[in-house]
């Protein structure tokens, strides 16, 4: 009589599998890049050439305008309210980038930045996109 062994059923180890997926999640979650002061208005902005990105820095007055919005540093504001901010500005050399979707009447366009002009803030980008 042949004795016949019984085969032991193999169970992998899944800790090594665990240790390299946490690893792996680790690494997405740092290398992600994480945007800054995203836009509240979704414009699609017209593209230029050649248009360097726009060096973002907290002390840069952010306007976004669309044909029925209106944002100043990513928070939803009237043109009223844009005046009462430009009046309070101190710094008349600040700069101000101005985000205008490409379907905006120009009446509102001209608007702002004749208040733009009345406060003396003139030190003005206009932001396209990347082509």
């Amino acid at each position: 009589m042949t004795r016949r062994r019984k085969r032991e059923d193999l169970i992998p180890d899944l800790t090594p599998l665990m240790d390299v997926m946490f690893i792996l999640i680790i690494f997405f979650i740092v290398t992600s890049v994480f945007k800054k002061n995203e836009a509240i208005l979704n414009l699609q902005l017209p593209t230029a050439e050649g248009t360097p990105k726009p060096g973002q820095t907290p002390k840069n007055v952010l306007l976004e305008l669309t044909k029925d919005g209106f944002a100043i540093n990513s928070k939803k504001s009237s043109l009223d309210e844009f005046i009462d901010y430009c009046k309070n500005v101190s710094d008349p050399n600040v700069p101000v980038d101005l985000r205008i979707d490409k379907n905006v009447i120009y009446d509102r366009v001209v608007k702002v930045l004749s208040i733009l002009q009345q406060y003396n803030l003139s030190n003005l980008s206009l932001i396209t996109e990347f082509k």
